[in-house]
């Protein structure tokens, strides 16, 4: 049988391969699973692996024109970020990391310390990025930090994404060695401009996978784009937007749980908003997870939530794919605290401002113009009450707002694909919206 796609999500212990034709319609041909094999040294053996499974499944062997893929196996896309100001240039290079899919390991704002770098040889980053200035500003941090970078020979790709004044004497500072240089993420006060630094480190991830630990021969298998999982369900995210208008993504699983929103929120949060926040935005809860991080988010629950059992009780239910249904239903409860939770830190706050009469001010991502909420990952699509669990997220109260209202509608990813969908935006992107209106019934 021939497909069109195999497309690959290679995640840090299970490789999904999924087979689909577009040319008729959306038809999901068939899906494959196998431990993902980055320790055996060398990841195409998990691919075929599932591969093989799906072809069992369906009684004769595959073959593909094309096969794209995501990867977060081999530790995922770890970066650090070093900027001039907490609140300004360093809060706009984690947000276009974020927005990528990488992995935050480290922050520093101000001038790099010996100790700094001592920590960045430890983390061994994929990825190291450089900000720091509004664009002819402040220039010497982020040159300093450049140099010092350089002289630590670390043999780390590095983005640059400061004051543009800068850019010839990094490219100098750099010279022989592998940089990208873009535009600044923050070029003027109370500004973010983070989607040309997101778009880079999605490039220079799929130039450096195949240095990572097993990833070497990906490419005798991919022979399209390799996209950081996460960064694609970001850009899965943002098709919809273009589709549907305002959406968050919220996406539980076994180790973390992460949120994905573009809305530019509503005016009137704007007027009294603090600072900038992007229009596309992803938080990562490396905390939350239904498995892997259970005992962080049974130690969230309230006395009223354990219905009368210990915590260690509920652990003992709480499995890698729950089959009975009592397993299921504390799943379900782990499953919604991290939605709340995870919600919580995504979402802004509103504060009044006290001895200035009946004034506000607003702090963090404004979600109260967001007409669709949709779920994604196993948790919330296959354990069943998915809906219900993001229900709880809105605000019914119909006051002042920076959560979703009552009027935002439910869906779910139930074909499981909005990673698919987003690595296959990159190349057919009709292909990718006719994926995502079919899993989502739209």
């Amino acid at each position: 049988m021939r497909v069109e796609y195999l497309i690959a999500e290679i995640g840090s212990t299970t490789t999904v391969v999924t087979a689909f034709n577009f040319k008729k319609g959306v038809e999901v041909v068939g899906q494959g699973k196998a431990f993902t094999s980055v320790l055996q040294g060398d990841v195409t053996i998990g691919l075929r692996n599932a591969i093989n499974e799906m072809e069992e499944q369906l009684g004769e062997s595959i073959e593909y024109d094309r096969m794209i893929g995501t990867s977060s196996a081999a530790g995922g896309l770890k970066i650090t970020v070093h900027g001039l100001v907490q609140d300004m240039t360093v809060k706009a290079a984690k947000e276009a990391a974020l927005g990528a899919g990488g992995i935050i390991k480290m922050v520093t704002a101000g001038r790099l310390r010996r100790t700094d770098i001592k920590k960045i040889k430890e983390i061994n980053p994929n990825l190291i990025m450089i900000a720091g200035g509004t664009d002819y500003g402040e220039r010497e941090t982020a040159l300093d930090n450049a140099e010092i970078i350089r002289d630590a020979e670390l043999n780390i790709p590095v983005v640059y994404c400061g004051n543009i004044a800068n850019q010839e004497e990094i490219k100098e500072i750099f010279e022989g060695r592998e940089l990208y240089v873009i535009d600044n993420v923050y070029p003027r006060v109370d500004e973010l401009n983070v989607e040309p630094a997101r778009g880079i480190i999605q490039d220079a991830f799929e130039v450096n996978i195949v240095k990572a630990g097993g990833m070497d021969k990906i490419k005798e298998m991919v022979d399209g784009a390799i996209m950081p999982t996460p960064g694609a369900v970001m850009e899965a995210t943002k098709l919809l937007y273009e589709i549907i208008g305002d959406v968050i993504v919220v996406d539980v699983g076994g180790a973390t749980t992460d949120v994905h929103s573009v809305t530019e929120g509503s005016v009137e949060i704007l007027d009294i908003l603090v600072t900038p926040e992007p229009k596309a935005k992803r938080t990562v809860e490396g905390d939350l997870g239904v498995y892997v991080n259970r005992e962080n988010v049974l130690e969230l629950l309230q006395y009223h939530e354990l219905e009368g059992r210990t915590k260690d009780s509920i652990s003992s239910f709480i499995k890698p794919i729950p089959t009975t249904e009592e397993e299921k239903y504390w799943s379900r409860v782990l499953a919604q605290k991290a939605v709340n939770t995870a919600i919580d830190r995504h979402v802004g706050q509103i504060k009044r401002v006290y001895n200035s009469g009946r004034k506000f001010s607003a702090y963090g991502k404004d979600l109260s113009m967001v007409k669709y909420i949709i779920g994604t990952g196993g948790a919330l699509t296959r354990l069943g009450k998915g809906k219900e669990m993001l229900e709880s997220i809105k605000d019914v109260k119909g006051d002042i707002t920076m959560r979703p209202t009552k009027e935002a509608k439910v869906l779910l990813d139930n074909m499981y694909i909005m990673a698919c969908a987003g690595v296959l935006s990159r190349e057919n992107k009709e292909a990718a919206i006719e994926l995502l209106k079919a899993s989502l019934n739209l």
